[in-house]
């Protein structure tokens, strides 16, 4: 059996125009300076507390806005405007992959449970993750404790695991827990810092990631 574990905000949902809005409205309540929506973007991937002390480097700071941001998401997600919007081919990857009988699925993700499970339940996914590792339960990416998590809850080991995400936070986490590692371009972080951080192979969209997949290069 293999283990594909997927980040979930810019690896299958496209969230950045809800991120950008929510820390838009977190500090607005604090009446403080909004930085740039590039440095907004990319501290996606880290646990909230952790984003927020990369933005505003205060501690203090942080776990407010983390508060802030968490009461505008409660706002936000009551409104269709801000559905999570899945990537092209994302839905027909998970899906079927799925279907694979040699294959189990998880998510590694800085969102939180109940974060994920809102997605889920858009889009019909409860049923298709064996492990789900989230923020609530573990420390900020880079650190390996999600993926090392998924291991221990599936019993896969770790060359037979692959860590799928846009961030360098992603590939430096596979790397840390000894898992293979596959970048995707299309979300928050560059093929250069991808590849900086530890990734293996990189993928332009999900045709190029289920052949990936398919082919096995992956796990070599």
């Amino acid at each position: 059996m293999k283990l594909v574990i997927f980040d979930v905000d810019g690896t299958l949902v496209d969230s950045q125009n809800f991120i950008v809005e929510a820390q838009t409205r977190a500090f607005a309540a604090h009446g403080m300076e909004l930085p740039s929506r590039d440095k907004m973007l990319s501290i996606v991937g880290l646990s909230l507390v952790q984003a927020f002390i990369e933005l505003t480097g205060d501690e203090d700071k942080a776990v407010t806005l983390a508060n802030a941001y968490r009461a505008a998401w409660q706002e936000m997600r009551l409104d269709p405007a801000y559905a999570d919007a899945l990537y092209p081919g994302a839905r027909e990857a998970v899906e079927q992959l799925a279907q694979r009988d040699d294959l189990l699925l998880g998510v590694a993700t800085g969102k939180s449970v109940k974060g994920v499970h809102h997605m889920f339940d858009e889009h019909g996914w409860h049923k298709y993750f064996t492990t789900v590792q989230t923020s609530d339960h573990h420390p900020s990416k880079p650190h390996p404790s999600m993926i090392l998590a998924a291991l221990s809850e599936t019993g896969i080991q770790p060359q037979d695991s692959v860590m799928i995400g846009d961030t360098g936070f992603d590939m430096a986490m596979a790397r840390a827990a000894g898992v293979r590692r596959i970048g995707v371009t299309w979300g928050y972080h560059d093929a250069a810092r991808l590849r900086e951080s530890g990734a293996e192979h990189l993928v332009a969209d999900y045709t190029q990631l289920m052949a990936l997949l398919a082919s096995g290069h992956c796990w070599n």
